[in-house]
């Protein structure tokens, strides 16, 4: 856990200071890098919610709503319910997954447990980019 705290500040201050786009090309180089296939960034104007989508090494269909948002800006359950509006159904996620440099308000936390929307805080994106953690389809990540 210790590890993974000390890579939050290095891996994290990297996003900051990307631009939204390679935000999102730096999560399918994740996910690329994890072994998913068919990887595509989508976001942008009219992407229904997604930004990343690709096919876990299991075959499964990845979803991936990502948010680089600052520390004093948490995402909060409109967020999640837009993109739980469309993850599933528009989509046809088998694993959605939101994933910020930030953290997660409780209600927005609370939906996502409703719906089985995968949450990854800044805590759980520096473990997956570090490879201290897992990718969010192995495991529950962290959640704050």
């Amino acid at each position: 856990m210790a590890k993974i705290q000390a890579a939050k500040s290095m891996e994290i201050a990297r996003y900051h200071v990307m631009s939204p786009s390679d935000f999102e090309d730096a999560i399918a180089f994740l996910c690329e890098r994890d072994g998913c296939t068919d990887v595509k960034v989508v976001g942008g104007a009219g992407d229904l919610g997604a930004d990343v989508v690709a096919l876990t090494p299991d075959g499964r269909r990845l979803v991936i709503q990502c948010k680089r948002y600052r520390d004093s800006n948490k995402v909060g359950s409109q967020d999640l319910q837009r993109f739980g509006g469309t993850c599933f159904t528009v989509h046809r996620a088998d694993v959605a997954v939101m994933v910020t440099t930030s953290t997660f308000t409780k209600p927005a936390s609370g939906y996502a447990k409703q719906t089985g929307i995968c949450l990854i805080d800044a805590y759980g994106l520096a473990g997956w980019a570090s490879k201290l953690g897992s990718p969010p389809w192995v495991e529950t990540p962290h959640l704050a």
